[in-house]
């Protein structure tokens, strides 16, 4: 199969079901949803769609179960989109990327020290590449200057 049509088609399905998401479901248990991605099988006949869900664990299974209940009104509207001859059968997928990454950095402000404190270390090798650059600018605008002076 044509890997750029099953690209295309997991894209749309993303956009598809993203939009689906945000505009179209009422049912109050499907929120702070964030599509990630789609991934499409070679012969178009099932797609499983990455979610991202924020809140504890009983929020991510509510709306994972109001995901569920929906599929077949996500899926229709996926089918008006792609308008292949088959409709992918969807299935939601829990990805806990965007969770880990907001925990870890939460994590890495609660050990890292704060920069207002004055705990700033004075051994930063960007600090010294920044005064290297402020030389040679002074350099320069001393040779500039030094030419203006001897043309005549």
């Amino acid at each position: 199969m044509n890997t750029r049509r099953v690209a295309k088609a997991a894209e749309a399905i993303r956009e598809s079901v993203s939009m689906t998401i945000l505009v179209g479901l009422r049912d109050p248990r499907v929120k702070n949803v964030t599509v990630l991605r789609a991934e499409v099988s070679g012969d178009l006949r099932s797609a499983k769609v990455y979610v991202s869900v924020m809140g504890d664990a009983k929020a991510q299974s509510l709306t994972m179960h109001g995901l569920e209940s929906a599929r077949g009104f996500i899926q229709a509207k996926v089918a008006d989109r792609l308008q292949t001859k088959n409709t992918p059968v969807l299935k939601f997928v829990l990805d806990p990327g965007l969770k880990n990454t907001a925990e870890t950095s939460q994590a890495l402000r609660a050990v890292m020290p704060d920069e207002s404190s004055g705990s700033h270390q004075d051994d930063d090798p960007l600090d010294e590449d920044d005064e290297a650059i402020e030389d040679d600018a002074d350099i320069v605008d001393d040779e500039s200057q030094a030419r203006k002076a001897k043309t005549p």
